[in-house]
């Protein structure tokens, strides 16, 4: 591994870093193959760089992000760390090569932002997906889900695991929700945790891991798992159910928001079951399920989540989707008021999804699909977002909050105006 100290290591650095490798995630760690604790066998000064061990295992850090995979990729990637030459480490591990590797490279060495990383990381319907993921009727219900949880105390005040959790997204959202809590997110594909510590949660804890194989964590590590959209592509799902469970503390919450049942038609279904499989997976672990229609109703409302309303695998009949919440807290399977939203983290922004056009004194703002399949898969977001609004002032960029001669907080809750970290536009 290149020296501590070279300047040539700071100036890779300053491009590609994502924040270091926490000594309390370490803590949580174990080998998915033989359950024996990771111990550092090598690391850079900051813990960007490094090299873990296990009784079986060895695992690189790349970029703060250790790679708990055993595959071709990752071993070549560790190989060429070792080597000195960071930088193919990281392109090996983000999946890019020839043109891909050096658009990425050029773009890192200005100030690139989420969107345009994007355009070459996931340049197809995935990114869309993530660009406004913060709007979509699956976030809103989420996050409706997600405060009432935290209002019931749901959380536990232990470490949280947004597992298959994306470019961090909802990650954000816990982290905001419980702001001391340990918040790890994990995803097999390392490109999107490389975005989320950069952009979506700067530094955030994250694991690159497959959740086809044992999850690399401490049994009764986590207060509340939330494991949203990803649960049907997982082949493996009797085992990672069982995961989810050990990993869990003994009062945990586990929260799967939007499940697809085979009863129903969805969009890119994936390996969906029924509504009673699902629930027959986490019997041991107390599950009950729940409308995704109530949910986003409730939502939408802003009044109160009821997470109390438990319906019956008959009740759901062939609707689309669905929501499991296991816990054998029961105290939280009722009614909550929903609490505020959280507090302003990183810049107000007019929702992506709209055209902002300056007129005199104002903006107007027009509502805009990237595309028709867009429009059609996600086109219920219209039942929030009004069609055409106009605004005081220039909307065009981030807006003060406190000159903006709107009600910021009603535009919030109706996803108009979102809160995105700096550097997401």
């Amino acid at each position: 591994m290149a020296v501590p100290g070279d300047p040539r290591v700071v100036t890779f650095t300053s491009r590609y870093a994502a924040g270091a490798m926490t000594e309390a995630l370490l803590g949580l760690l174990r080998c998915p193959f033989c359950g024996t604790r990771l111990d550092v066998v090598g690391r850079d000064e900051r813990f960007d760089w490094g090299v873990l061990g296990c009784q079986c295992c060895a695992y690189p850090v790349i970029a703060g992000i250790p790679v708990v995979v055993a595959d071709n990729v990752t071993r070549e990637a560790m190989h060429v760390m070792e080597a000195g030459d960071r930088a193919r480490a990281l392109t090996t591990v983000l999946g890019l090569d020839g043109p891909q590797a050096a658009a990425f490279n050029e773009l890192v060495s200005g100030t690139p932002t989420y969107r345009d990383l994007l355009g070459v990381l996931g340049p197809d319907a995935e990114g869309t997906y993530f660009l406004h993921r913060f709007a979509d009727p699956t976030f809103v219900m989420v996050e409706g889900v997600m405060r009432a949880l935290g209002a019931a105390g749901g959380f536990g005040g232990g470490a949280l695991l947004d597992l298959c959790g994306g470019t961090g997204h909802l990650t954000h959202l816990l982290s905001a929700l419980a702001p001391s809590s340990l918040t790890v997110l994990a995803d097999v594909y390392f490109w999107k945790l490389w975005l989320a510590r950069r952009f979506v949660v700067p530094g955030v804890a994250a694991v690159c891991c497959d959740a086809n194989q044992p999850l690399p964590f401490a049994p009764e590590t986590f207060s509340a798992t939330l494991l949203c959209d990803a649960y049907p592509y997982i082949w493996q799902r009797r085992m990672l159910a069982s995961e989810m469970i050990r990993a869990s503390t003994p009062d945990g919450a586990i929260v799967m928001p939007h499940l697809h049942s085979s009863l129903g038609e969805n969009y890119a279904a994936g390996m969906s079951l029924t509504p009673a499989a699902y629930q027959g997976l986490f019997a041991a672990h107390g599950p009950r399920l729940l409308d995704d229609t109530a949910l986003l109703d409730q939502a939408i409302d802003g009044g109160a989540i009821d997470l109390g309303a438990t319906v019956t695998p008959e009740m759901l009949g062939d609707a689309p989707t669905l929501t499991l919440l296991a816990s054998p807290r029961t105290g939280i399977f009722r009614r909550w008021p929903l609490p505020p939203l959280p507090p302003m983290r990183g810049e107000l922004r007019v929702n992506p999804l709209y055209r902002v056009e300056r007129r005199g004194a104002g903006s107007v703002l027009t509502l805009h699909f990237p595309t028709e399949e867009y429009d059609d898969e996600f086109g219920e977001c219209r039942r929030y977002l009004p069609e055409s609004l106009t605004i005081p002032g220039d909307a065009s960029g981030a807006i003060d909050p406190a000159a903006a001669g709107v009600d910021v907080g009603a535009l919030r809750r109706r996803k108009v105006l979102i809160d995105v970290p700096r550097g997401y536009l």
